[in-house]
């Protein structure tokens, strides 16, 4: 590990090859809404640094889709099974105190220091020792790396049918239309 600083770019294709399975601790400082992958995202991350101005959503169900980005796995392994059930199934936003309260993020910073505190740990992780923290982080992800794989295998597989469903062609038709979905006509 280099003091050299890095800020990689992440996309839905890189959270799928894995952020877990990259080799050096992957630092997040996240302002502002983080819907949908934007939390799930934060999932994969070694440490994440929010700013009271964040708003976290995961409203899968609320469009008509399912869980995406190994949450099914991570939230209630990380909260509980019934945590999770409130967080994926009702879809209700949450702020950066609830993220730390239940141990989905590190610290709630001002708006206007988040990034420098995020960037304040990857300095001390860069002063560490380069193979202690690649190990640390091996050990840290090693339980759960094959079970990750495999369902985040299953949620795209589900993901992509449930884009293609006529309850999501609702949502999305309602989104548009400014109004709520009416699920009613479904079982």
């Amino acid at each position: 590990m280099s003091s050299k600083i890095r800020r990689p770019e992440f996309t839905r294709k890189s959270l799928g090859r894995g952020i877990r399975r990259r080799a050096k601790p992957v630092v997040a400082a996240v302002n502002g809404p983080a819907v949908g992958i934007g939390t799930t995202m934060l999932l994969h991350c070694d440490l994440v640094f929010a700013g009271t101005n964040t708003r976290f959503q995961m409203p899968f169900a609320n469009l008509g889709l399912c869980p995406e980005g190994g949450s099914s796995l991570l939230l209630p392994s990380w909260i509980g099974r019934v945590r999770a059930a409130e967080l994926l199934m009702l879809g209700g936003a949450f702020t950066p105190d609830d993220a730390a309260r239940l141990g989905l993020i590190n610290r709630v910073c001002e708006p206007a220091k988040t990034e420098a505190r995020a960037l304040e740990a990857c300095s001390q992780l860069a002063k560490q020792a380069p193979a202690a923290i690649r190990a640390t982080k091996e050990l840290l992800n090693r339980p759960t790396l094959n079970q990750l794989t495999e369902t985040m295998v299953a949620e795209g597989e589900l993901f992509a049918e449930r884009l293609k469903s006529p309850e999501a062609a609702e949502a999305f038709r309602a989104f548009v239309e400014k109004r709520q979905p009416d699920f009613s006509a479904f079982e």
